[in-house]
């Protein structure tokens, strides 16, 4: 069986990956074939945790720009997240994936309160756990989410899987033909040069933590796999060269 370069990993996926060609909303296809691809890469005995973003549904900082309460819109934004959570949940466990939803706002009747050891404890029975409702605060991103359960379930990786590019560039490689596309960068070069990969909150907290990020394209299957094995794909972040 090929070898895992990584133990624990976090998984981001955008809300708008699981929108698939439609753009908006839930679609099952896609969703299905996520979970395809987290069933290949949990059968290399690799745990793994997963945040989901709900951009598909939802962006509290949208509605923030339209006049609304920036707290009231962002907790829409964690409620969206728990809806796309509970999907992929049910896409795994069609695949025959052990999942635990965990949320950072109790809703017990659907999900688990997020417990951190209770997550770890998951992880190492080889469930699958995902993690909803960002941090259970306005003004966070779940870019900062991913970062701070990396840091907080000492992840060796985070996985940040895009559905519209492959990696990290220059400028907008839709708009630029002529953006250049990095292979490695720092997370001092993400700051410095503000590229649009996560918030400068979660890169702060990556940099802090030695947490490395890989940044690939989920639209080519078995990437996911690809990353977990360390074949080199996308882009990779370090918090050194």
């Amino acid at each position: 069986m090929e070898e895992a370069k990584f133990k624990r990993i976090v998984l981001k996926l955008s809300g708008e990956a699981l929108a698939g060609e439609q753009g908006y909303g839930i679609d099952p296809n896609m969703i299905q074939s996520i979970a395809d691809q987290i069933h290949d890469v949990a059968e290399l005995d690799v745990e793994i945790a997963i945040i989901v973003g709900g951009g598909n549904i939802w962006r509290g900082m949208a509605g923030s720009a339209k006049g609304m309460d920036r707290a009231t819109a962002d907790y829409m934004g964690m409620l969206a997240t728990v809806m796309n959570a509970l999907a992929l949940q049910d896409g795994l466990e069609h695949e025959g994936v052990q999942t635990r939803v965990q949320t950072s706002i109790e809703m017990r009747q659907v999900a688990e309160p997020y417990i951190r050891r209770k997550a770890i404890r998951h992880l190492e029975k080889k469930r699958v756990v995902i993690f909803a409702a960002g941090t259970g605060n306005p003004y966070f991103s779940t870019d900062t989410t991913a970062a701070l359960r990396a840091a907080e379930i000492e992840a060796d990786v985070i996985l940040m899987a895009k559905n519209n590019v492959d990696g990290v560039y220059s400028a907008d490689p839709t708009v630029d033909s002529g953006a250049k596309k990095f292979s490695t960068l720092t997370y001092l070069d993400l700051l410095k040069d503000g590229l649009a990969v996560m918030d400068s909150t979660a890169s702060s907290l990556c940099m802090d933590n030695n947490i490395p990020l890989i940044v690939f394209s989920i639209a080519e299957k078995g990437n996911i796999r690809r990353a977990v094995l360390g074949e080199e794909i996308g882009t990779t972040i370090r918090g050194s060269q």
